[in-house]
């Protein structure tokens, strides 16, 4: 394909188009990552965007001017990014000032993190998990580190061209190796930390993990820059091009819908073949010989990419905060997320035109000039506009600016959600302790080659004992009572007496794990494994390890599914693994905060009916009506109401299997 002569730089509508698509992506994962659940690659397409266009931009003014100003850079980057980012900042400390308190620990320094742009290593650095939904009160700040990395990629990367430019001869060339090499690292780099089994959030966070789609984008810039495309080219050549538009569209559409966040595909290798796809994609909407600069720009795309950052910024404050207020979104799966949607056009809108355009172009030589005119007494309705945004604006920056400096006075552990996140922990490691003592009896159990025959024996001993005509049974329980405290929640001595002898494997989530002090008091034989942000997903390979080891019981009780619903597929892998021989309670869930509450509890219900085996634990409807059993989340039972939670799976699974 021939190139012009011409050097001027042009404005690609198209990237309006994939910024749009972007964003979209974007909110949608986090308003529903259930169903839209690789929106978060969303991210990677700006990146590589930013890339190439800096990289493009750098490089054309090199090649015309023989100089770059580091200084004009920067500051159109500061007026640009900053006005919106800051007002972001002020306004929603103003409304944690105001509303929700609870978020003041740390609020200054997550305000100094992002005005520094190294917000994605305090994050990595304090342990700020991306993944965790509910045992941390969400941030309304924790979309913030991409833009991190981007401020640190504007700071570091014109440097580094500077510097190759000046320093060797074959200059494109050296830039463009030396991105592909960086790419590279930063791709492997992922691979080899991510650790399947263990929360990614460093990973998915870090500036060294996530450069390789900026770096592609800045390569891309090197061997296809804007301004040398020529708009005529064959026909035969539009046609490749095209072609080559609509596979990469297609393969980023398949990615966005088949990869999960946390899935091992994604960090060895399935989001660097995304950001292919998107090089390739930005690639021929950049050429005007291409069809695709025209099919993704139309005023709706135009209007979304040109606000697209304000979105960006608003959309998580605008979910935590309504989402805090609204507490049955699950019941709302359509009406609150529209509502919310609406939100954030309005809040960005708003921001767009009185924030972010104004002050963009806005010549701060003439600040003091622009106060005198707002307090001179001529009036008009412009005039009293600006006075009374400003006014406004000076409101929400003081209350802002109190909670910031209000924040170092906060405990960041003091919040009931810190409390909550604190017992998951305490009772993780003492749960490691006790499983290494229950390991070591089943394998002893195993030896003797009785355990099916052992627990099958066992829940015909409770049918017996827990009978009205067994007396014997009742008297002998009443000798040595154990649990005594328990029996308020319905469960009789001899029932409690039973659970002490049974073998049993628990499998969950953090909702499990939060109460596996009382599950380890009533079933002092149980092997629990359970971890934070457990997906029924990723569940698989830990059963197998499960199976592997010998552990796993002919009783196993489920709690999976309050981060996320699943496949039928899923499900039906689970109870083969597990066999039909073994009895299997699956918890249901109470996550009226979620979207994907009912369909988990509909899709197990279905899973009931094609495996006998399979038994229902109706956690949902028994606690529904109890919102003072449970912590901030209104997921995780606080400690009054977790003696109800585990002494209700109990009970269920005691009297299931004495009616067997």
């Amino acid at each position: 394909m021939q190139r012009s002569s011409r050097m001027k730089k042009r404005y690609i509508h198209g990237f309006d188009g994939l910024r749009a698509l972007a964003v979209i992506a974007v909110i949608l994962y986090h308003l529903n990552p259930d169903v839209f659940k690789g929106g978060y690659l969303g991210v990677p397409i700006f990146m590589v965007l930013s890339g190439y266009l800096i990289t493009d931009h750098m490089l054309l003014s090199l090649s015309t001017t023989g100089h770059f100003s580091f200084k004009d850079f920067w500051l159109r980057r500061i007026k640009r990014l900053y006005p919106a980012l800051l007002a972001m900042l002020l306004t929603t400390s103003a409304y944690i000032v105001l509303f929700q308190r609870n978020l003041l620990g740390n609020l200054h320094k997550i305000v100094i993190s992002n005005f520094f742009y190294v917000y994605n290593w305090w994050q990595i650095a304090n342990g700020q998990s991306y993944f965790e939904r509910f045992a941390n009160s969400e941030s309304p700040f924790t979309h913030l580190w991409t833009l991190s990395i981007e401020g640190q990629f504007y700071l570091i990367w014109p440097l580094i061209i500077l510097l190759l430019w000046r320093l060797t001869k074959k200059r494109k060339i050296t830039i463009f190796w030396t991105s592909l090499a960086l790419a590279v690292v930063s791709s492997v780099l992922m691979a080899l930390l991510y650790q399947p089994g263990v929360d990614p959030s460093r990973v998915y966070y870090g500036t060294d993990t996530r450069a390789f789609s900026i770096l592609f984008g800045c390569m891309l810039a090197v061997i296809w820059p804007s301004s040398y495309l020529k708009k005529n080219v064959l026909k035969s050549d539009r046609f490749i091009m095209d072609g080559i538009g609509l596979l990469s569209f297609a393969g980023m559409i398949w990615l966005m819908f088949s990869l999960n966040a946390q899935a091992d595909l994604l960090y060895r290798g399935g989001m660097v073949l995304f950001t292919l796809f998107t090089v390739l994609i930005v690639a021929v909407v950049a050429h005007p010989g291409s069809d695709w600069d025209r099919i993704l720009t139309n005023p709706v795309f135009n209007w979304i990419g040109s606000r697209s950052y304000g979105l960006y910024l608003y959309q998580f404050p605008v979910m935590i905060f309504f989402e805090s207020k609204f507490r049955n979104i699950a019941d709302h799966p359509i009406l609150y997320p529209v509502l919310e949607v609406l939100i954030i056009v309005a809040i960005s809108e708003f921001f767009y035109r009185f924030v972010e355009k104004p002050l963009g172009h806005f010549d701060y030589h003439q600040t003091i000039t622009w106060f005198k005119q707002l307090f001179q007494a001529k009036s008009g309705s412009r005039m009293n506009l600006q006075r009374g945004l400003t006014a406004l604006f000076t409101l929400v920056t003081v209350v802002g600016l109190v909670g910031i400096f209000q924040a170092p006075t906060v405990n960041a552990d003091a919040a009931n959600h810190s409390q909550l996140a604190t017992t998951i922990k305490k009772n993780a490691k003492k749960t490691d302790k006790e499983n290494k003592r229950i390991a070591a009896e089943m394998r002893s159990q195993r030896e003797e080659s009785k355990k099916a025959a052992s627990n099958a024996s066992l829940s015909k001993s409770i049918s017996k004992s827990s009978s009205i005509s067994s007396a014997n049974a009742e008297a002998e329980a009443a000798k040595n009572p154990v649990n005594q405290d328990l029996e308020k929640y319905g469960l009789t001595q001899v029932e409690l007496h039973a659970a002490q002898n049974l073998m049993i494997t628990g499998i969950g989530d953090s909702v499990m794990l939060g109460s596996a002090e009382g599950y380890q008091r009533i079933f002092p034989k149980m092997y629990l494994s359970a971890s934070v942000s457990e997906q029924v997903y990723q569940i698989m390979p830990r059963i197998k390890s499960i199976l592997d080891q010998g552990l796993m019981a002919q009783t196993v009780v489920i709690g999976l599914g309050t981060n996320g619903s699943f496949q039928d597929s899923d499900l039906d892998q689970i109870m083969t693994m597990l066999g039909s021989s073994r009895q299997v309670f699956w918890i249901n869930v109470h996550v009226p905060t979620r979207s994907w509450q009912n369909q988990v509890n509909s899709d197990l219900v279905n899973g009931a009916k094609r495996h006998a085996n399979l038994h229902i634990i109706d956690w949902y409807n028994y606690s529904k009506g109890h919102p003072d059993w449970f912590s901030g989340d209104n997921v995780h039972p606080n400690p009054s109401g977790s003696p109800y939670y585990y002494t209700f799976v109990a009970k269920q699974i005691l009297d299931t299997l004495a009616a067997k």
